[in-house]
Parts: structure tokens; sequence; C-alpha cells
């Protein structure tokens, strides 16, 4: 496949596993524009990699207004630049929340383990107690 190979809806899902609905939701967006031929929809080298970076900004965590931004900043003139930085900028902030979370979360666990273990010894003194009555 050379990379200015036109794709098809179904071809799409299959590279980037993603559902057609996924690749029409983007569409309706206006986050990917695949050239319209009646009912079909053909992506582009630029869809393509304009729907790599949405798929990545999306695991980030990022929204779709971030990411909406980020891809239009593209055409700058700045050799991209603008988008980097910008990039950098929500990526920095997508991190910190990201620690905070695992942070929280980390906590949250260490709180569930010991709630769990008091479980374990106060079902093991009920169950202790039960035998030495019987």
């Amino acid at each position: 496949m050379t990379d200015d190979r036109i794709m098809t809806i179904r071809e799409m899902c299959d590279a980037f596993d993603v559902t057609p609905r996924t690749l029409r939701f983007y569409e309706a967006k206006e986050l990917i524009f695949p050239i319209r031929e009646g009912q079909k929809r053909l992506f582009t080298k630029r869809d393509r990699a304009r729907l790599k970076l949405i798929l990545r900004g999306k695991r980030f965590g990022f929204s779709l207004e971030e990411i909406r931004q980020l891809l239009d900043l593209y055409h700058m003139g700045d050799q991209q630049r603008t988008q980097i930085a910008r990039s950098h900028e929500i990526a920095q902030k997508r991190l910190s929340d990201m620690e905070v979370q695992r942070d929280e979360l980390s906590k949250a666990i260490d709180d569930l383990r010991e709630q769990m273990r008091w479980g374990e010894k106060m079902l093991a003194s009920m169950d202790q107690t039960k035998k030495a009555a019987e």
C-alpha cells in the first residue's frame, strides 16, 4: 500500500480497529473529511494521519475539542511549531491530571486492601467464636 492510496471505510476500520460509526462520528464533528462519492466515503492519506492523531489524543484523554484545535494548528505555516507547542501544553496538563488520578487510585486501592484485611480478621474471629461455641 502506498502512502497516497485512497482507502474505503472498511479498509479504514480494519487498519485502525474502529467502527464505521466512529468514522462517521468524526466526520460529523469535522475532524476528518473523506471524499464522498454517493454513499461511499473514501479516505486520503490526510484522513489517515488525522485519524491516527485523533485516536492517540483520545487514548491520552484529550477532549475532541482539544484534538480539533490541535489538528487546526497544522497549517499555521510555521512547520508545526505552534501545533507541537500547544500539544505539549495540553499533554503536560493531561499528564498532571493523570498523575493525580493515579495517586488517588493508589490510595483507594491501599484503603480497600486494608478494609479487606480487617474483614478477613473479623470473619476469622467470628469463625473461631462459632467453633468454640459448638
